[in-house]
């Protein structure tokens, strides 16, 4: 059987096009999971924007990862920003900053109480609008209340509060988003217990709940809210 040219060219122009559909279809596949896999996309919050803000639903979410090591060793630190210099001393290393995370705070409409300074702080407890954090993960069964995931010793229930402290925030740059005794630095702090309980008085220990969190380094998303 004889062919002519142009029917040969019109064969090899539709395998042509075959093969190029099919590595198309192929690629986007694959893109499609590996984005749905992405494990730094978790609640509305990834590496790209660590900082998401919902004014309607009166959220603040913040990308951060598990840090492991408060397992089993007691830290005052609930969650800092990672390039902060307490970066690496908290349950949760947050990849949104503290003044972005201040910032968010007032947008959804917290009013920071500014009342602890350093020469009062052993002595005082953190004022501001009360704030309820929970915590969620990719496969998580739910947003997990902070005292769910975090122990204190006494049993006390965790009660944050917005202290505020922007400018010495700012100042120090320690990158304290969130701390477990009330602190003339961090922007949220526990108002249960004044300054120095955990590393002073030692008269609480705060470690990461390790039956309910997920494994070290695993991406999360902290989820601020005003208390009602």
């Amino acid at each position: 059987m004889k062919f002519n040219k142009k029917t040969i060219i019109s064969v090899l122009l539709i395998i042509i096009m075959m093969v190029f559909a099919g590595c198309s279809s192929n690629d986007g596949g694959n893109s499609g999971e590996a984005n749905a896999k992405s494990p730094d996309h978790v609640g509305g919050v990834s590496l790209e924007n660590p900082i998401k803000v919902d004014k309607e639903a009166g959220t603040v979410t913040v990308l951060s990862q598990v840090n492991g090591k408060y397992f089993t060793e007691a830290t005052r630190h609930a969650s800092v920003f990672r390039d902060g210099s307490n970066g690496a001393k908290s349950v949760f290393t947050s990849y949104g900053t503290h003044e972005d995370f201040y910032n968010a705070l007032v947008e959804i409409g917290a009013e920071p109480g500014n009342n602890m300074t350093p020469d009062n702080a052993s002595t005082t407890k953190v004022e501001g609008t009360p704030i309820d954090l929970t915590v969620t993960w990719n496969g998580a069964d739910k947003e997990y209340d902070i005292n769910e995931v975090i122990n204190d010793s006494n049993g006390n229930k965790i009660t944050f509060k917005f202290g505020g402290n922007h400018d010495r925030s700012m100042e120090k740059h320690t990158g304290c988003l969130t701390c477990l005794d009330s602190c003339p630095v961090g922007i949220i702090s526990n108002s249960a217990y004044s300054y120095g309980a955990v590393e002073n008085t030692k008269e609480v220990e705060f470690t990461g709940n390790q039956e309910v969190l997920p494994e070290d380094g695993t991406y999360v998303a902290t989820v601020y809210s005003i208390a009602k």
